[in-house]
């Protein structure tokens, strides 16, 4: 845990001084200090320099860590609560939903509703996605929900969701540079009003999953015996869900559409750390945060002057990961 911590410290710092604009690590520290309370220390950064920091810098690398722990906490409860090693906000429709209700967001806006919030729409079409992915994964005649049917319900429910997307883009062609730059996942517009917007969603979200990762461990052997140690499974089930739902609305709606996340880092941690959920959560939001951090600095400096999608980033990444975790995960039925 502390090397998790120290990792994304260590991320974090470097986020903050890399960038077209070279700041030293003594001044950024330095200027870093002098904001905290009774403490005055005397930095030799520029104005301009500090308005990098302050207002571009520090608000972008704070979201990633912010959306990077939410999706990553929210792919470990997914695979948690259903006990499928492939779910992720991504694969469940979770995403895919979100993308939709924050497109119809940004088009209103543009049809004269300018206050119209993202992350409300955001978390409607979320769990519209999730709810049609586990229903449709219910195979005829029984209740019983397979791996592989939840998965390729996701899939299905995600595409789906898309072309509901994109055809609401092409009808609407004023706003579909927004709408698609959106989509490929972006932090470069990132500003603390953004961050303030989304962080109750997310704080709400960590700290249910956080409290209910001991019930975790309890469902991951079976309802019938959880329900024998007094656990109710489809409370915990409702309740987990729909907090990580409630965190991956919120992220998607900060970041656009980032692939993979919920699956790299679970994983990572289980090799790590083992299969307790008591561990899972908590590092997963920790190292989530550092691996987004992490990626949108890659992303940012890769093509330099130029600067690729996160989305991008996460998908190189991510694709190559999901098959290795396909291959390894066996029979999941």
């Amino acid at each position: 845990m502390v090397l998790a911590v120290a990792l994304g410290i260590a991320v974090l710092g470097v986020a903050l001084l890399v960038g077209p604009a070279g700041l030293g690590m003594g001044d950024v520290v330095a200027a870093l200090a002098d904001r905290l309370p009774f403490l005055e220390v005397e930095s030799s950064l520029t104005e301009r320099e500090l308005t990098i920091l302050w207002e571009i810098r520090l608000p972008r690398a704070v979201m990633g860590a912010l959306v990077g722990a939410t999706l990553a906490s929210a792919g470990a409860a997914y695979q948690g609560v259903f006990r499928n090693p492939l779910a992720d906000p991504y694969l469940l429709g979770v995403a895919a939903g979100a993308g939709l209700g924050a497109t119809v967001a940004i088009l209103l806006r543009a049809k004269g509703f300018p206050s119209m919030p993202l992350a409300p729409l955001a978390f409607v079409g979320a769990v519209l996605g999730v709810a049609l992915s586990y229903g449709l994964s219910r195979t005829r005649g029984r209740e019983k929900r397979s791996a592989t049917t939840l998965v390729l319900a996701g899939v299905a429910v995600a595409s789906f969701l898309t072309a509901v997307q994109t055809f609401l883009q092409l009808t609407n062609v004023t706003t579909l540079r927004e709408v698609y730059s959106w989509i490929l996942g972006r932090l470069v517009t990132v500003g603390w009003g953004d961050l303030y917007a989304v962080l109750p969603y997310m704080a709400v979200s960590w700290v249910v999953l956080l409290v209910f990762r001991r019930a975790l461990d309890v469902m991951a052997v079976g309802d019938d015996e959880a329900a024998t140690l007094g656990l109710s499974p489809r409370a915990v089930r409702l309740i987990v869900v729909g907090a990580a739902t409630l965190g991956a609305a919120a992220a998607v709606s900060a970041s656009g559409l980032i692939a993979f996340v919920g699956i790299i880092v679970p994983h990572t941690v289980r090799l790590l750390a083992g299969w307790s959920y008591r561990v899972i959560i908590p590092l997963s939001l920790l190292l989530g945060g550092a691996f987004l951090t992490a990626a949108d600095l890659v992303a940012r400096t890769v093509v330099s002057p130029a600067e690729l999608p996160i989305g991008v980033v996460t998908a190189f990444l991510g694709g190559p990961f999901f098959l290795m975790v396909l291959r390894t995960s066996g029979d999941l039925e």
